[in-house]
């Protein structure tokens, strides 16, 4: 089955609604990762294939961005040298929730397979043993269907409202590669010092800065108007955490009130108001794509605003303001967020079904401060 062919069927199946029912990982969808070589020298790239195969009876859809059909713009993999995990080096995206043209149809039977080059995307500087899972788990990964759902027509495949709240999965076994690289085994990549480096810098007072690449005047404008309101939901955020009164606000965007995970929310909003208020922060406009925004998590404090975020409101939900609070705490030296969900109803649902993974998740922090509608 060729990818434009799957690409096709989802694209088909948009006009029937703006959103969409996810369910729990179907059983027989499958995935491989398979090394191009088992030993590689230091020049060398670390090539895999993914394969995603159906061997269930019934159609499936799965979330195109959770793959890497169509090129890596996520952390897809999990990449560990002797056990222990090795940093990701490539972007997060801040992307709007999930339509039906955002998933792939892979039909009863099929299997669809790519290569991918992973030694741009994770640290693999140090020699070693390395484990390489294809890893995705989301409540959004997989379209809910008729026959899943035991309804028929738009209602069963497209109701937001409907999610399962569980969190499906797409986990392969782990794949092995010996690695001679360029740092000695057992040695800190130069990647993980010059993290260590910024988080010990980011706890030193600093001068705080806005500059610009690629931007119009008009554009500059704009981001400084964004980064006002995104430095004031931060700050409002902070302060709601120091009261320590855990209150629906808290609870609809990050779940049930544990200890662990309100201090690790409140060690967030902490490190984001921070860096709104004492850091060099740079704003990139010369993305064409549709996203909001994207940042490396490696590379603070350099945030890339895309289409969507130009068309955003300057507060309010999924607006310019919350996209800068949202990019700002993916940030290894801020709060290190993943995206496990996007929108508001799959971070609501989130926080119900899996808390811990909604303290993770960045636009939980966005939506906790948008605060929109207002919670107490």
């Amino acid at each position: 089955m060729s990818l434009k062919g799957i690409w096709k069927s989802a694209l088909g199946m948009a006009a029937l609604a703006a959103a969409c029912n996810v369910q729990a990982a179907p059983k027989g969808v499958a995935v491989t990762v398979v090394p191009e070589k088992t030993a590689l020298g230091q020049s060398d790239d670390v090539v895999v294939r993914v394969t995603i195969t159906n061997n269930s009876g019934a159609p499936q859809y799965i979330l195109k961005s959770r793959t890497p059909f169509n090129g890596v713009e996520e952390a897809l993999f999990e990449v560990r040298r002797d056990g222990q995990p090795v940093v990701y080096l490539g972007a997060h995206i801040k992307r709007a929730a999930p339509t039906a043209a955002d998933y792939f149809l892979l039909k009863p039977g099929a299997s669809h397979s790519v290569k991918v080059e992973l030694s741009a995307l994770y640290d693999m500087s140090v020699s070693g043993d390395y484990q390489i899972s294809f890893k995705q788990a989301s409540p959004q990964l997989f379209l809910a269907t008729p026959a899943a759902s035991g309804r028929s027509g738009a209602a069963a495949a497209f109701d937001a409202d409907d999610a399962s709240g569980d969190n499906a999965s797409l986990v392969s076994a782990p794949a092995s590669v010996w690695i001679d690289g360029r740092v000695a085994r057992g040695q800190k990549s130069q990647v993980v010092l010059d993290i260590e480096a910024m988080k010990q810098a980011a706890v030193q007072p600093a001068a705080a800065s806005l500059s610009f690449s690629k931007c119009t005047t008009s554009q500059q404008t704009t981001i400084s108007q964004a980064m006002s309101a995104g430095s004031s939901m931060a700050s409002n955020s902070d302060a709601y955490m120091q009261r320590g009164v855990i209150g629906t606000r808290y609870t609809k965007w990050f779940g049930a009130n544990n200890s662990s995970r309100v201090a690790t929310v409140k060690s967030h909003f902490v490190a984001i108001k921070d860096a709104f208020a004492n850091k060099p922060v740079t704003v990139d406009c010369g993305c064409n794509q549709n996203y909001y925004a994207y940042v490396y998590p490696t590379q603070p404090y350099k945030i890339y605003v895309c289409k969507a975020f130009w068309s955003a409101p300057m507060t309010g939900t999924d607006s310019k303001g919350g996209t800068l609070v949202h990019e700002m705490s993916h940030f290894n030296v801020v709060a290190g967020t993943d995206d496990h969900v996007y929108g508001q109803s799959g971070a609501a649902s989130l926080a119900i079904s899996n808390p811990a993974q909604a303290v993770d998740n960045a636009d939980s922090h966005e939506y906790f401060a948008e605060n929109t509608p207002a919670l107490n």
